[in-house]
């Protein structure tokens, strides 16, 4: 009798084990999934934002911008406060933040606009520095397949937010209002799912423990600096490329509707580098030649804009840019696992990245357009995107060594 219970007793916690870590998975994509979509949805509402709420350009640009900047502020102070709370309760927390701030922005005033805004970079800053910790805390041995999952999650979402935010917005007439506010309802899910989580008990870290290595030590490791700068970098590209290759392809000849669905396929196109990078990043102890290709595709790529100008060496370039850009970021998101011991160090280093590389996320298209601005032609722009790159590519490989911070 004793034996029968005690076989039912283990097929229960067996089955409750297999339900906590399908949730498990599930809350992680739910998460990623939300991590992109409130900021790329505004950028093709910004002319309706404008002339609804009277948004000088200065201010729309402001109002794109913000979230970097929360970011970088707020990404240091995150591990923090999953000290204090847990990494999974800090998770909810953000999410809560970032279904006000959607709900808030959603109100068509200027002061509610940058409000909401506010709340969904904080919620969203939480997210980033939160995620890659909750991944090496409950998955050390698969640390890069769970990246390439929500890597691959975040981008996916962010080009689709992208391409059906105009589509929304006019084709169903829920004005740029409804557009944004449909982004809460992946956030409403993933919070249930997160409150749900919160219920199991199961073995793992759920608190950061404190370790000898604190946030100060990782501010003075060089290879914590390294991984920050090639985050940063990274980051710099990225969001540069957000905003100005429709700009750059228009100038080689390509129509501006045109140029925006090629930027949606740049996106497109990194996807399977966002799912692959990570998992072979993860299978290696050093990951200097898959920092070394990346370089090299995003130093070919912009090459090509500042070359080429026919269709087929853009096509090229863009392909190649999409590659790098799509690889680069779940790169980076891995050195956070790949080069930290436990969660503690994980988070720190997370926090330090991400504060550094949004600081150059921000500053990057301010850059490239001030240099657009008093050169008139792009030539200078591409020129600093490939010298970038080449800097991108040795702290990439200089983070790729087989070390820990």
């Amino acid at each position: 009798m004793r034996g029968v219970l005690f076989v039912e007793l283990q097929k229960s916690n067996t089955r409750t084990k297999s339900i906590y870590m399908f949730l498990l998975v599930s809350g992680i994509v739910l998460v990623a999934f939300n991590l992109r979509p409130a900021i790329t949805s505004v950028g093709p509402l910004v002319a309706m934002i404008q002339e609804d709420v009277g948004l000088a350009h200065w201010s729309a640009g402001l109002l794109m911008s913000l979230p970097l900047i929360v970011f970088a502020i707020m990404s240091p102070i995150v591990p923090k406060i999953a000290y204090r709370l847990t990494n999974e309760r800090t998770l909810l927390v953000g999410l809560i933040a970032l279904l006000i701030g959607i709900g808030i922005r959603s109100i068509p005033m200027t002061f509610f606009l940058f409000t909401g805004t506010l709340f969904i970079g904080a919620g969203i800053a939480i997210g980033n520095v939160l995620l890659p910790v909750v991944v090496k805390d409950k998955f050390p041995q698969k640390f890069g397949l769970m990246t390439s999952v929500y890597s691959t999650s975040m981008g996916l979402i962010a080009s689709l937010a992208s391409g059906v935010s105009v589509p929304l917005a006019t084709g169903l007439s829920i004005g740029w209002q409804g557009a944004l506010i449909v982004w809460g309802i992946p956030v409403v899910i993933a919070i249930l799912v997160w409150a749900f989580l919160l219920k199991f008990k199961q073995g793992g870290q759920k608190r950061i423990i404190k370790v000898s290595v604190t946030s100060y030590h990782i501010w003075r490791t060089p290879l914590a600096w390294q991984i920050a700068i090639f985050m940063g970098f990274q980051s710099f590209l990225f969001y540069v490329t957000i905003s100005w290759l429709p700009e750059i392809l228009h100038s080689r000849g390509i129509g501006m509707g045109t140029a925006g669905w090629l930027l949606s396929f740049t996106q497109l196109v990194g996807l399977p580098a966002s799912f692959f990078i990570p998992v072979f990043a993860g299978r290696y102890r050093s990951q200097i030649w898959v920092a070394f290709v990346l370089g090299l595709f995003s130093v070919i790529g912009y090459g090509g804009l500042l070359l080429g100008s026919s269709y087929p060496i853009l096509i090229t370039s863009i392909i190649l840019i999409g590659i790098a850009l799509g690889g680069n970021f779940p790169l980076a998101l891995s050195y956070i696992g790949l080069r930290a011991r436990n969660a503690n160090q994980a988070a720190e280093l997370s926090g330090m990245a991400q504060s550094t590389g949004y600081v150059l996320a921000a500053v990057g298209p301010l850059i490239i357009g001030y240099l657009f601005d008093k050169t008139h032609i792009w030539t200078v722009p591409i020129i600093t995107l490939i010298l970038i790159s080449i800097v991108m590519m040795l702290f990439g490989m200089l983070s790729g060594r087989n070390r820990y911070v």
